[in-house]
C-alpha cells in the first residue's frame, strides 16, 4: 500500500520537532489527520504526545492551560495557537458526556483507543508516518462511519457521539456502519443528559453538510423523538393534495435537498411546514388542507430554536422566512413592493425557499409555479435596482418633518408615517418631499 504522506503546517511541524527534541513522542491527531488525507482543509490541528502537561509548558514558553486536568495545554506561538494533549486513557463517564478522570499513558496506541472512530483515531508523524491501529484508513477508503472498537460502551461513554456519527456521515457522505448504527438506536436516550447547545451545533453542522438528506438517519435512529419530536410528527402527516407527492416529514427533507447550505435557509426548510400537524383539515373533496400552517409553524420555530440556544437575530430571521413561505402576495411591482416591505434584506432568501419547497412538490405543478416564482424574483430585481422605497427609512419625509410641518408628537405621527409608506408602496412615484408633506392638509 502506498504510504500516505502530509504536508504539516510550518507551527504543526515545528511543535512536533520541538517536543521531539525534548526526547518525546508527538503526532498530529484526529479530524485534522483524516481532512488531510480525504482532500480536505482541517478546520485546526490537533498535536497528541507523550508529554506531560508540565512537560509540555516547560518547553514552550507560551502557553495556556486549557484543559490541564485532562491533559491539554495550548501552545501560543506568534502565528496561531494549538492544542497539545498528552497521551491518555480517560476514566469513566460520570454524565454520558465527560470522563470524571484520566489517567496519562506513553502509550499512542491507548490514546487513540479512547476515541469516537476509526477515521478519527489516526495520526501522523512526519517521519513515522501514519498510525492507524483501528483501521481508520480501510473505513475512510470504503466511506465507513465505525466506532472504535465497542460500538455500545463509545456511546455509553459519550451520547454527543451520536449526533457526531451522523454530522460525519452527512458531511462525507459516509455510511454508518451496521454495529454502530445499532448501538446508536439503543442510546438515543441519553441525548437527554447533552446540552441543548451541543445537540445545536451538531445539528446545525448536519443540516448545513453537502448531504443534508442524512437528516433522515436521525428519524431512523430515533434522534429526533428525543431532539425534534414534531419531525416524528412530521413523518406521519400525510398530504392528500393534488401538489403533494410525499408526507410532510419527506416533503421537509426534499426541501432542504433543494436548499442552498446556509444555516438560516436550511434551518427555516427544516422548521417551515412544522405547523402542519396542528392545521391539518380533511375536506369532504378527499383533499388536506393547511389553514394558516405557517403561522402556527412560525410560532413553534421560534419556541424551539429557543429552548435550542440558537441566537435571537437567527431565531428572528427563520421566524420571517416561515411566516411569508406561504405567503400570498399579488405578482406584480406593488404586491412585490408589499412583500419586500414585510421579509426587508430577506426577501432573495425567500425567494430560494419558495423554489425549495416548489422543487419537493408535485412534478405536475412544478413548472408553473417556478414561473411565478421567477416573476416575482425579477419584479423584484427590478424595483431593487430602481432603488424603489420599500421601508420607513426610505420615504422621503420623516417624522421630523412632520412635526415641523404641524402634526403633534405622538401616535399620530407613526400613522400618517404609515399611510404615507402604503401609497409610497403602491406607487413609488409619490416618494417627493412635497407630495407627502402635501397629503397632512387632507388628514
Amino acid at each position: 500500500m502506498e504510504q500516505i504522506r502530509i504536508k504539516l503546517p510550518e507551527q504543526v511541524s515545528y511543535i512536533i520537532e520541538k517536543l521531539n527534541r525534548g526526547g518525546f513522542e508527538a503526532f498530529a491527531v484526529g479530524g485534522c489527520v483524516r481532512d488531510s488525507i480525504i482532500g480536505r482543509t482541517p478546520e485546526d490541528w490537533d498535536i497528541t504526545t507523550s508529554a506531560r502537561p508540565e512537560q509540555i509548558k516547560s518547553i514552550f514558553k507560551r502557553t495556556i492551560d486549557t484543559g490541564i486536568k485532562h491533559g491539554t495545554v495550548t501552545v501560543l506561538l506568534r502565528e496561531g495557537q494549538y492544542e497539545v494533549t498528552t497521551y491518555r486513557i480517560d476514566g469513566a463517564y460520570n454524565d454520558a458526556r465527560h470522563p470524571a478522570s484520566v489517567t496519562f499513558t506513553e502509550n499512542l496506541t491507548e490514546d487513540l483507543r479512547r476515541r469516537d472512530f476509526t477515521i478519527n483515531a489516526m495520526a501522523y508523524h512526519p517521519d513515522a508516518g501514519l498510525m492507524d491501529p483501528f483501521g481508520g484508513m480501510s473505513d475512510l477508503d470504503e466511506g465507513v462511519i465505525r466506532a472504535v472498537g465497542n460500538a455500545d460502551e463509545r456511546f455509553e461513554e459519550d451520547a454527543l457521539r451520536i449526533m457526531r456519527a451522523v454530522r460525519f456521515s452527512a458531511q462525507l457522505g459516509f455510511a454508518i456502519e451496521p454495529e454502530t448504527a445499532l448501538a446508536i438506536k439503543g442510546h438515543t436516550e441519553k441525548l437527554r443528559l447533552i446540552s441543548n447547545e451541543r445537540i445545536r451545533d451538531e445539528l446545525t453542522k448536519t443540516l448545513t453538510s453537502p448531504y443534508p438528506e442524512t437528516f433522515r438517519l436521525l428519524y431512523e435512529f430515533g434522534i429526533t423523538a428525543v431532539i425534534l419530536p414534531q419531525f416524528d410528527v412530521l413523518m406521519k402527516t400525510p398530504q392528500n393534495n393534488p401538489h403533494h407527492i410525499f408526507n410532510a416529514g419527506d416533503h421537509t427533507i426534499a426541501v432542504m435537498e433543494n436548499t442552498p447550505a446556509t444555516k438560516r435557509l436550511r434551518i427555516a426548510a427544516l422548521l417551515h411546514d412544522m405547523g402542519k400537524p396542528m392545521t391539518r383539515v380533511s375536506g369532504e373533496d378527499g383533499f388536506d388542507r393547511f389553514p394558516d400552517h405557517h403561522k402556527a409553524g412560525t410560532e413553534f420555530s421560534k419556541k424551539w430554536m429557543r429552548e435550542m440556544r440558537f441566537d435571537n437575530k437567527l431565531i428572528s430571521e427563520t421566524a420571517t422566512l416561515i411566516l411569508y413561505h406561504d405567503f400570498l402576495f399579488s405578482k406584480d411591482e406593488s404586491g412585490v413592493r408589499h412583500a419586500m416591505n414585510k421579509v426587508g434584506d430577506l426577501f432573495p432568501d425567500l425567494i430560494l425557499l419558495l423554489r425549495a419547497d416548489t422543487l419537493a412538490k408535485s412534478s405536475e405543478y412544478i413548472p408553473r409555479r417556478l414561473e411565478k416564482i421567477d416573476l416575482i424574483e425579477s419584479i423584484y430585481n427590478t424595483v431593487k435596482s430602481r432603488g424603489d422605497c420599500v421601508d420607513l427609512q426610505h420615504l422621503a419625509v420623516s417624522g421630523s418633518d412632520l412635526i415641523a410641518a404641524g402634526v403633534r408628537p405622538g401616535p399620530e405621527i407613526g400613522r400618517l408615517l404609515g399611510e404615507m409608506l402604503e401609497e409610497v408602496l403602491c406607487d413609488p412615484a409619490k416618494n417627493t418631499r412635497e407630495y407627502l408633506l402635501e397629503t397632512i392638509k387632507n388628514n
